[in-house]
């Protein structure tokens, strides 16, 4: 086959959404040693069923519509750097079919390499050793090897085999991932989608798999139900006994959760750890086959029927908000000169934006990064003339800038770029609401610079890094982006935190308190502070996820 008409690359995008889809917690799994975040391959996963949604139902052969529509669709659904990132590829990529109703190899060589221009200019300091790299030396490889009249298979799969050379070679190029032992997620969930172009371009047929991810289960999804109900969602990770690890079987312990019964069923082993999801009616026995095998480290069990009911419940006040105002426009909000929207989890670090000056809150953080249409539609809800978001997270920047350029022509978007809760509550605090624009941001900005920012939380391998070993289920001090110590105790760990963080000119200490701490370590910490610090404590029960503890220091 020498033309790549519209039907085929359309069931190439569909194969590629499934295939990343099929494998994502996979992805998960690169980038959440040592600390339990990972959620590239969720992101990515959500970011291309949003573009591949898009395209299910179009009905031509017109390959720049599809690729077009493609585009269009995985911008607002993008979550996550990787997902922006993604975005941009397919961007340029369609850029590079602009005027094509069908594409030889030439034209479909030179659009790969559209896309990874687009994407490296979208991103302000492009490194090395990312996706960037992998989607760069594979599109120049593919380039230099096409000739006109040669199969688009051929192409195709001499592509696909650079992209995963280039993968392979990302842990030379970027330390950590040498050090940690693992290629770039972000990569490899590309090349998971790239896979899936070539099983369709071949004939083969890629069936989705129903796989849920805790991240994807929120306001916007139908939770799963069969005729004794919705059961429990059941989550843990396993540390295996050592004798056990080369006995262990995935798909054997996924064959025994099926007969439970369960379903929606994730097993991931990473060497001596295995983690687990599934959905079940009977909970205790999911625990108990597993316990076999080891102790756990982790575990969760909620019930997906209360879960159920909120979702209603949400969905119908929604409704009915939509419903007034699509009658009456005077009930939505007060149209205002400036409002702010901020990105967190937890409710007690919400409640605390609420509480300072902040106008909405986007739910979400290191483990659920909100979309660009979640963020697009935070803007729009709070009817202001200009908005200023703080993303409060790294992965949540180019999200965020990308909302600020969808709406450039509609409302003015100021993205301040706060990669730390406690950066976030800073900025909100030196907002006045007298001030003019200009001056607020310049404030925010300065405020932001002056906060120094600490973490603690858990580690779920053993590994080195920079030095620090670092033992499954210990807890991690985090100072800035480094890790600085590993120890058996969160308070300990808190404690080098601090140590680290508060010097003679420190004035403020904001201590964001997590959802696995109990009030007896509140009381010893905050007893710890007060004897050996000068400085003003403000403690806050954040109840956020994954951090104990979230440490700001002005």
């Amino acid at each position: 086959m020498q033309i790549l008409t519209g039907k085929l690359f359309k069931e190439m995008v569909l194969c590629g959404a499934n295939t990343l889809h099929n494998n994502h917690p996979e992805i998960d799994a690169l980038n959440v040693f040592p600390v339990p975040d990972g959620d590239t391959g969720t992101n990515m996963s959500m970011t291309f069923n949003a573009g591949a949604a898009e395209v299910k139902d179009m009905d031509t052969d017109n390959i720049y519509d599809i690729a077009k529509k493609l585009s269009k669709g995985l911008l607002m659904g993008a979550r996550g750097n990787s997902g922006v990132i993604l975005s941009q590829i397919f961007r340029g990529f369609a850029m590079g079919l602009e005027g094509h109703e069908s594409v030889d190899v030439v034209a479909f060589a030179n659009a790969w390499k559209s896309g990874a221009e687009v994407a490296y200019k979208a991103v302000m300091r492009p490194v090395e050793g990312t996706i960037l790299t992998v989607i760069r030396e594979a599109s120049e490889k593919i380039v230099e090897y096409t000739q006109p009249g040669m199969e688009i298979e051929d192409v195709f799969s001499y592509f696909v085999k650079e992209a995963e050379n280039s993968l392979e070679r990302t842990p030379e190029l970027l330390p950590v991932l040498k050090e940690v032992g693992v290629v770039d997620s972000g990569g490899a969930g590309l090349l998971l989608v790239l896979t899936g172009f070539m099983a369709a371009l071949t004939g083969d047929r890629v069936d989705f798999v129903d796989i849920k991810s805790e991240g994807q289960v929120n306001a916007g999804t139908e939770l799963e139900s069969g005729e004794e109900g919705y059961g429990y969602c059941t989550e843990f990770i396993v540390r295996l006994e050592p004798s056990l690890i080369d006995k262990f079987s995935e798909n054997q312990l996924k064959k025994e959760l099926e007969r439970i019964p369960g379903n929606s069923i994730v097993v991931v082993q990473d060497e001596e750890i295995v983690k687990v999801h599934v959905h079940t009616l009977k909970p205790g026995e999911a625990l108990n086959l597993a316990q076999r095998f080891g102790e756990f480290v982790k575990l969760k069990i909620e019930n997906m029927q209360e879960q159920a009911n909120n979702l209603q419940n949400a969905a119908a006040s929604q409704e009915s908000i939509v419903g007034v105002d699509d009658k009456n426009p005077q009930s939505k909000r007060e149209a205002k000169e400036t409002a702010i929207i901020s990105v967190c989890a937890g409710q007690g670090v919400e409640d605390a934006f609420l509480e300072l000056h902040c106008d909405y809150v986007v739910s979400g953080g290191q483990t659920m990064n909100p979309s660009t249409e979640d963020m697009v539609a935070a803007v729009k809800e709070v009817n202001a003339k200009n908005v200023i978001i703080l993303p409060n997270n790294s992965n949540i920047v180019m999200t965020a800038q990308q909302t600020a350029t969808i709406l450039e022509d509609e409302v003015n978007v100021i993205v301040i770029p706060t990669k730390t809760i406690p950066q976030g509550l800073s900025a909100c605090v030196m907002y006045n609401p007298e001030a003019s624009l200009e001056d607020n941001i310049a404030e925010m900005e300065d405020a932001v610079a002056n906060v120094k920012t600490g973490q603690v939380t858990f580690a779920i391998k053993d590994t080195n890094i920079d030095g620090v070993e670092i033992k499954a289920n210990d807890y991690m001090a985090l100072v800035e982006k480094d890790i600085v110590a590993c120890k058996p105790n969160k308070l300990d760990a808190l404690k080098v935190c601090l140590e680290k963080l508060v010097d003679e000119d420190s004035e403020l200490i904001t201590l964001l308190v997590g959802e696995d701490v109990v009030d007896e370590e509140v009381e010893e910490i905050e007893s710890y502070i007060e004897d050996n610090f000068d400085a003003e404590v403000d403690i806050i029960e954040g109840k956020q996820p994954v951090y104990s503890f979230i440490i700001g220091v002005e």
